[in-house]
């Protein structure tokens, strides 16, 4: 009888990108976290540098427009209207403190109406418990009280639009301890979310008529009672797969690793003091932060070598990802150089009351940041179930 002939064939290599669907076509792939994030904060980082309220309320209409458009179906993306929410927020607070401690106002004021005012003792002076308030002063504190909520929704649209998980792939070794418990927090906001959501669902679901304060209990126990779950089953489910496990290093390794992040975060923080105030000496500016940003270089590469991790599809940074990054970097940049307009142009005064005006060059910086509405690769399409 004759032998059976056995060829041996060797398994293809997985392939790097996204998995082809059923058609053999491949999937739009997600936006590397760390491109969303670099665009936020640069974004964050223009807001702070202007107080117009006309800039403001154009930054929070390019986040909305990214956020719609590129948000993916994941849990963690239906929390930007909670992040809107808290700014609203944010602004009502500093309104209402601004009317309750109120500084007086001027003969050209606007008058509104008046608090009573509560006497206060002598080592309180300067500050006064009601009286009359004006529209400057509400105007005022609305506007310092926006440029707080756009930053808040710039870091809202980052952990909206990325994902926290796979951005803790990308960290250094140094810091993946740190990073597992800045991605849990971070994390901790879009399970709340899910939980409401579903426990809101299911309330509707069983006819619940209770409303008001009667119907805060039946919310807000399950979704403590589901939040703590979720974070014991994610605790045990990262302890099984090994993080936060530190690899060996000795004494000496970090102790020179310590300083080395100390010297680079002070060399940092001189660097930024000399950027921003002009009488300081010249080398507390940029060459203060770039011998910062060496020595914290050195400090992660050397403390990164005694954590050993693989990565499996790690996320291409690619065009898009440039694109993307340096559309927020160009926007802070344009916003900081003060080139094309008056810096007069982005901090109005209301005092007296007047339009502000609208800088053509910091409308257009503001606007490139909405371009990475269209230069992100579009979200995946939702799959749903074949009609039988």
């Amino acid at each position: 009888m004759s032998g059976v002939s056995r060829t041996a064939v060797q398994a293809p290599a997985a392939p790097s990108g996204p998995p082809p669907d059923r058609g053999g076509r491949r999937l739009p792939r997600t936006l590397h976290p760390m491109a969303w994030w670099v665009w936020a904060l640069a974004l964050a980082t223009a807001v702070s540098r202007t107080n117009n309220p006309l800039l403001l309320f154009l930054v929070l209409a390019v986040l909305g427009y990214v956020v719609t458009a590129r948000r993916t179906e994941a849990p963690w993306a239906r929390g930007f209207k909670y992040y809107l929410y808290l700014a609203l927020t944010v602004v009502a607070i500093r309104v209402v403190f601004r009317a309750v401690f109120a500084t007086g106002i001027t003969p050209r004021d606007h008058f509104l109406f008046s608090l009573p005012h509560l006497p206060t003792p002598d080592w309180y002076a300067g500050i006064q418990i009601g009286g009359p308030v004006s529209l400057e002063a509400l105007l005022s504190a609305a506007t310092d009280g926006l440029r707080l909520a756009c930053m808040l929704c710039c870091i809202g649209a980052a952990n909206t639009l990325a994902n926290p998980k796979r951005a803790l792939r990308v960290l250094p070794g140094a810091l993946y301890e740190l990073g597992v418990a800045v991605t849990v927090a971070i994390s901790v906001a879009p399970q709340l979310v899910q939980s409401v959501q579903r426990v809101v669902r299911a309330r509707k679901l069983r006819a619940g008529d209770t409303k008001g304060m009667r119907a805060l209990r039946g919310v807000v126990i399950p979704v403590l009672e589901d939040a703590l779950e979720r974070s014991l089953r994610l605790a045990a489910a990262m302890d099984s797969r090994g993080y936060g496990r530190a690899g060996r290093a000795t004494r000496r390794s970090r102790r020179i690793t310590g300083a080395l992040i100390l010297l680079g975060m002070c060399g940092l923080c001189a660097g930024a003091y000399g950027l921003l105030d002009a009488t300081a000496p010249s080398f507390l500016g940029l060459p203060a932060m770039g011998l910062g940003a060496l020595l914290c270089v050195a400090g992660l590469r050397l403390g990164g070598r005694r954590v050993t991790r693989t990565t499996y599809r790690p996320d291409p940074w690619r065009l898009p990802e440039w694109a993307v990054a340096g559309s927020g970097v160009l926007s802070a940049v344009l916003l900081f150089t003060n080139l094309g307009y008056d810096p007069a142009q982005l901090n109005p005064t209301f005092y007296p009351l007047t339009w502000p005006d609208l800088p053509l060059v910091p409308t257009a910086a503001i606007l490139l940041a909405g371009t990475a509405g269209f230069l992100a690769p579009p979200p995946s399409p939702v799959r749903r179930a074949d009609a039988p």
